[in-house]
């Protein structure tokens, strides 16, 4: 009888069975580690390793690292949105909708490498890959400084878009690594708060940057700021693809009894550690899946608001009628904003859960927030700059449906399939967020701000139906629930290669 039923070591034939599905790609790799590491194990009974300890120790190594990718993929991202109340359109004599294609195309560029994504992530070590992915779009951030019309800086955000499509999915899959379902929420919202710290620097950096004067022998202080944050990139990304280890199991900085602990504590997960053994099949059951189809829907949805941050936020502002360099310092507190709804959320879903109900608490100020800047009259400067600050608790939002992708898609092809969709979901929202400001509708862009309002209302009737799919789909499991032995870990069927649809005692976080 298996492990997870008894309590007891799986014995050596069902040893021999599994190590037969690990060449096939059946087992994680985590399940191997702890096969060949029994005595590890076996004296984790008789000298516990301290959980708390061990969490902290790991959340200084890791998250870091994280934050820091996140916070200048934000800033190479929002570099756009500052350099728009600099010089840039008429340096580079951006015409008409010129800036938002601009912006739209690099999301463009980060939805066509989802999907290649998903197989490198497969083939790849996340860290690795993650790695190597943020020095190139460090040089690409760089490389925007040497633009000299609309036809290359388009290009240049192209290639941004393309090596940035790997943050999102890479962060999910390793945060997942190392932390249980209920851990994983505040440690994304750490990581996460590189996008609001990203609004606050990069508010102060286009403030420093427009100080820059430009002359015969100095480039104009756009320039200077593409370039800056490019090389600043490049380091972060070396220093990720040194340090960040690609598994636990491959920790340097942990003993082999504390890597037993760890995995012990997240095989409650049931979603595995590594396995890059591509299985189409996974795929198709992913494309079947109603829950992933609600997920995208909402990504859509609330990433569409998402244009008002990214990109417009200064342009907006500006508009009441403020100059660029103060308009600069005043996009700084919707990075406050953001980060106040991210840490609110993590906190909140570790202590009581219901992802749903945090969603929605952010999206009532977002709501708020788009009426604000639709329906009052452009010389109510105070009420329109709430709304614009409001509407960033949105924000907070993509971190909760990064974390529900990580807690609910079991199988390594699925759970790679799904937060790459995920992104591209969230580009794809992006891409139609830009294109609602036209030249035409300048300067309070009324349809573009109606349209981010009904959008936030739209994702919330959306969610609310993700969280009524899990209660339901949770009620059809609870029959065969199966109680947990503190010995299941080391049960080969926990580590077992298989989806949340094949996973009979597979729960599903709401």
């Amino acid at each position: 009888m298996a492990e997870k039923e008894t309590g007891k070591p799986a014995p050596d034939h069902e040893v021999d069975e599994v190590a037969s599905r690990d060449d096939s790609g059946g087992v994680d790799t985590a399940w191997k580690f702890l096969d060949s590491h029994r005595d590890a194990a076996s004296n984790s009974k008789e000298s516990p390793v301290d959980i708390k300890a061990l969490r902290r120790k790991i959340d200084w190594h890791i998250v870091p690292l994280m934050f820091l990718c996140y916070i200048m993929q934000s800033l190479d991202k929002l570099v756009l949105n500052y350099a728009g109340v600099m010089d840039i359109r008429t340096d580079l004599n951006l015409q008409g909708n010129d800036f938002s294609n601009v912006a739209t195309f690099l999301f463009v560029g980060l939805l066509c490498f989802e999907i290649p994504n998903i197989y490198f992530l497969q083939v790849f070590p996340a860290a690795k890959w993650l790695g190597t992915n943020v020095v190139l779009w460090g040089i690409a951030t760089a490389c925007g400084a040497a633009a000299h019309n609309y036809q290359t800086l388009l290009v240049s955000r192209i290639f941004l878009g393309m090596f940035e499509a790997t943050i999102g999915p890479s962060l999910l899959l390793i945060s997942s690594q190392w932390y249980t379902k209920s851990e994983q929420a505040p440690r994304f919202s750490f990581w996460y708060l590189g996008l609001g710290v990203g609004q606050i620097v990069g508010g102060a950096i286009s403030y420093a940057f427009q100080h820059v004067a430009p002359g015969a022998s100095r480039l104009a202080g756009w320039r200077v700021m593409f370039l800056t944050l490019g090389v600043v990139t490049v380091v972060i990304g070396i220093c990720t693809f040194l340090f960040l280890p690609d598994t636990p199991m491959q920790a340097k900085w942990l003993t082999d009894a504390e890597k037993v602990a760890l995995l012990k504590h997240v095989s409650v997960n049931q979603t595995g550690i590594e396995n890059r053994t591509f299985r189409a099949s996974e795929i198709v059951e992913a494309l079947l899946d109603p829950q992933l189809y609600l997920m995208v829907v909402s990504v859509v949805l609330l990433a569409i608001s998402s244009g008002v941050v990214t990109t417009y936020s200064s342009t907006l502002i500006r508009n009441l009628g403020y100059d660029s360099k103060r308009a600069a310092l005043m996009v700084m507190p919707t990075g406050a904003v953001s980060i106040f709804f991210i840490l609110l959320v993590g906190y909140g879903i570790r202590r009581q859960s219901h992802r749903w109900a945090w969603i929605v608490v952010c999206l009532v100020p977002a709501i708020i927030g788009g009426g604000l800047m639709s329906f009052l009259p452009m010389s109510n400067k105070a009420g329109i700059l709430a709304g614009i600050y409001l509407i960033n608790s949105i924000v907070a939002t993509l971190a909760i449906f990064y974390n529900w992708t990580a807690a609910n898609f079991g199988g390594a092809t699925k759970r790679a399939f799904a937060a790459a969709v995920v992104g591209g979901s969230f580009s794809i929202g992006n891409i139609i967020g830009p294109q609602t400001f036209q030249a035409r509708d300048a300067p309070d862009y009324r349809p573009a701000k109606i349209a981010a309002m009904a959008s936030q209302a739209g994702c919330m009737v959306t969610t609310s139906l993700l969280f009524a799919y899990y209660v339901w789909q949770n009620k059809k499991r609870r029959s065969a629930a199966e109680s947990e032995t503190e010995d299941a870990f080391m049960s080969p069927e926990v580590w077992t290669r298989m989806t949340d649809k094949e996973n009979k005692s597979f729960r599903y976080s709401y």
